[in-house]
C-alpha cells in the first residue's frame, strides 16, 4: 500500500461565508459602516476589503446597499407630503433652494465673494 496524502487544506480558514455575507449585507442595509458590519460578520476590515478586491461585484452592492436607508428615508418623506403642508414646504426649502429657502446668502453666486477682492478693503488701526 502506498502513503496516503495528506488531504487537508493549508492556511487559515476562510473567513468569508455565504452567512457572513449574509451578515455583511443586513449590516450595509442599515447604512452601517465598513467596522461596523465587520464587528456584525466578525471578520476583520482587512478580510472585509480583501473579499470586496476579490469580488468586485459585492463592492458595488456593498455601495447601493448602503443607500438602503436613504431611500427608505425618502420614500417615507415623499409619502408623508401628501398630508402634512408644513413637511411638504419643508422638503421644498432644502430641494429647491433658490426658490424656497428661508436662508439669506452672505456669497455672491456660487460661493463666490461679493465683493470683488480688489475693492476689499482692510481697515487697519494707526498707532499715535
Amino acid at each position: 500500500m502506498g502513503k496516503k496524502e495528506d488531504t487537508k487544506k493549508m492556511g487559515r480558514p476562510i473567513k468569508v461565508t455565504p452567512k457572513t455575507i449574509d451578515k455583511l449585507e443586513y449590516a450595509f442595509s442599515l447604512g452601517c459602516t465598513d467596522e461596523e458590519a465587520c464587528i456584525h460578520a466578525d471578520i476583520g476590515v482587512s478580510t472585509l476589503y480583501d473579499f470586496e478586491r476579490n469580488n468586485p461585484d459585492f463592492s458595488e452592492r456593498k455601495k447601493l446597499l448602503k443607500e438602503k436607508p436613504t431611500f427608505k428615508a425618502r420614500k417615507s418623506v415623499v409619502n408623508a407630503i401628501e398630508s402634512n403642508p408644513e413637511l411638504a414646504l419643508k422638503y421644498l426649502e432644502r430641494k429647491v433652494k433658490k426658490e424656497f429657502s428661508t436662508r439669506t446668502e452672505q456669497t455672491g453666486a456660487d460661493g463666490k465673494d461679493l465683493m470683488p477682492d480688489a475693492l476689499n478693503v482692510n481697515f487697519v488701526k494707526s498707532k499715535k
